[in-house]
Order: C-alpha cells, then sequence, then structure tokens
C-alpha cells in the first residue's frame, strides 16, 4: 500500500507548483459525486483555497439524485465551493438539432453530455482564470473509459497514475464520505449504468492485470481488446506534417 500521507503532500505541491507555472491562482474541477472527482477536489482544495466544484446534470436521474447529495456532501465536508449546471436542456438541444438532418447513434448520444461537461468548466475557468482539474485515473486511461474531448480533456491531472483501488485507499485514509466509496463506479451517462457493467469486466481484474499482466482469459481478453481499440484517445490527434516532414 502505498504512503498517502506522503502521496497527499506530493500532489497538493504538484498541483502548486502547477498553478505557479500557468501564474495562476485558481482551479475549477467537474464535481460527478464520484471517487474520482472526490480525490481531485479534496486535493485540489487542500492546493488552493480557490478551488470550485461544478456539478453539471444531464437528463439521468442517478445525476439529479445520488450523484448531487454525494457531490455536496463532499464539497461541504472539505469546505470546497460548488455550483451547478443543468446540461440537460443544452443536450436535448444538441440533439434535435443534428437530428433535423441525421439520427444521432446511442454511443454518439451517450457522450456528448461527458463534452458538454468538459465545454461547461472551460467556459467557467476562463471566466474565473482558472485552470482545469482532470479526475481521470490510471484504470480508466488504460482502457480508454474516457470521452475523448471531454473528461480526457483538461489542463492538470493529480490522480492519472492511481489505479482504482488506490482512489478508494486513498479517500479512505483522507476520510471521503462512505456513499462514495461504497456506490458503484458510474459515470451517470444513461439510467442505470455503471461502469463495470458496460465494460464487462471489474476494476479489480484491470488493476490486476495492469500491474501484474495476469487475469482470466475472458478479463484479458476484455482488456486488451479495450487499450488496443482506444489507442487513439492516448495518443491525440494527428497532423499533417508530421507524416510529411
Amino acid at each position: 500500500m502505498r504512503d498517502y500521507k506522503e502521496e497527499f503532500e506530493k500532489r497538493v505541491q504538484f498541483i502548486k507548483d502547477c498553478l505557479a507555472d500557468a501564474h495562476c491562482n485558481a482551479i475549477v474541477f467537474g464535481n460527478s459525486g464520484g471517487k474520482d472527482s472526490a480525490l481531485v477536489g479534496i486535493l485540489c482544495k487542500a492546493a488552493c483555497e480557490n478551488t470550485l466544484g461544478v456539478m453539471m446534470p444531464c437528463q439521468s436521474k442517478r445525476n439529479f439524485g445520488e450523484d448531487m447529495e454525494d457531490g455536496i456532501a463532499v464539497a461541504q465536508k472539505f469546505h470546497i465551493d460548488n455550483i451547478t449546471v443543468d446540461l440537460t436542456a443544452a443536450k436535448e438541444a444538441i440533439m434535435n438539432s443534428i437530428g433535423e438532418t441525421m439520427d444521432v447513434s446511442e454511443a454518439a448520444s451517450k457522450n456528448i453530455a461527458p463534452r458538454l461537461r468538459m465545454t461547461t468548466v472551460y467556459a467557467i475557468g476562463q471566466t474565473m482564470g482558472a485552470l482545469v482539474a482532470g479526475t481521470g485515473n490510471r484504470s480508466e486511461r488504460y482502457t480508454g473509459y474516457f470521452t475523448k474531448w471531454g473528461d480526457g480533456a483538461f489542463d492538470f491531472n493529480p490522480i492519472s497514475d492511481l489505479l482504482v483501488e488506490e482512489i478508494y485507499e486513498f479517500l479512505e485514509y483522507l476520510g471521503a464520505p462512505e456513499s462514495i466509496i461504497k456506490k458503484a463506479p458510474s459515470a451517470g451517462l444513461f439510467e442505470g449504468q455503471t461502469d463495470e457493467q458496460e465494460m464487462g469486466v471489474t476494476y479489480a481484474a484491470i488493476d490486476k492485470y495492469i500491474t501484474t499482466g495476469e487475469g482470466t482469459p475472458e478479463d484479458v481478453a476484455i482488456i486488451k481488446r479495450m487499450h488496443d481499440t482506444t489507442a487513439h484517445k492516448r495518443t491525440g490527434s494527428r497532423h499533417y506534417n508530421e507524416i510529411n516532414e
């Protein structure tokens, strides 16, 4: 197990260094009510008094229910300023506009919300003169379980090297609300959605494979497929001059 006292101090200093390099004194992050955003919010608040969490519910009942309740619980316990921006109407407007020319696929529809959320936090960040903190973990990045130009976009990420199991250990060390630690991880993209159900593999299996290369044949096949098919998310966009100079 990591030394989370030392980890806390190092990550808080990392955030302070990011702010200093950018000549900035404010941070904004998406407060989803989940484990990752909770940890990021706690770290950012420790590094910067002017830290703002933004809850951005979008259609899903869970977004307006337990996710908001948990997001508020973290904000209150760790004295993080928090606001809510309802993105339901914005998503409906985009769906209706595109729908005039073509039907939006189910997968594309799911990814509109994360991209709207990142548009929102960057608009708020620019207004505040703040940096945008990322909230993705190592397990999600390895499998590509994030939205390109959505939750995959940020100015800095203080937890990108942590496995899901380490996120939970860190939150327990910090005394985060039990409701966040106990509930099933979910991006809240649609009703009843959970990460593990959608991926078809558990985070425990993913973490084990990343650290040891081991797992059941079924789990390994899923993890390898996810990693390979999402390589473009980790390498960024290709530019013409990269292949013609």
